[in-house]
């Protein structure tokens, strides 16, 4: 068994792209418009995976955007996405200029929450050692569930 994909429905595709992509830094890997089912697949891979991810042997979030408008609700239902990022306090406040809400900071140096336009919540998770408590990340309080 092999870990391939997890599957996103996204209500607004650019905007889900602008966080994913833009803010989050994830690399679009492929993308499939199918006119007869009336959606949109994009699939996105960690930056570094993207000649792996091709090749489908890298996991990869699967962004799906259907055409016809539709209501999604349980987005906590689902749980969230996990990343291992190099610094987490410079992609913390790479999303906080960004716009994105810090709903859970990176207080213990370790790990931070994030949520997706869809209200998809992402985690973050340090690299090897957590980093020393820093400001403004040690005293910034919740925001929000997460």
């Amino acid at each position: 068994m092999r870990y391939l994909h997890t599957m996103v429905r996204v209500t607004d595709l650019d905007a889900s792209i602008d966080f994913y992509c833009n803010k989050l830094g994830l690399k679009e890997v492929s993308r499939v418009e199918n006119e007869g089912g009336r959606f949109t697949l994009v699939f996105l891979c960690a930056p570094g995976d993207e000649e792996l991810a091709r090749e489908r042997k890298a996991p990869m979030v699967e962004l799906t955007y259907n055409w016809d408008p539709e209501v999604y609700e349980g987005g906590r239902n689902f749980g969230h996405l996990a990343y291992a990022v190099d610094d987490i306090y410079a992609v913390c406040q790479r999303l906080k200029d960004g716009g994105v809400t810090i709903n859970r900071p990176p207080r213990d140096g370790h790990m931070a929450f994030v949520r997706s336009p869809d209200n998809i919540s992402v985690e973050l998770l340090q690299a090897g050692e957590r980093k020393p408590p820093q400001e403004p990340w040690a005293s910034m309080p919740n925001v929000g569930t997460w």
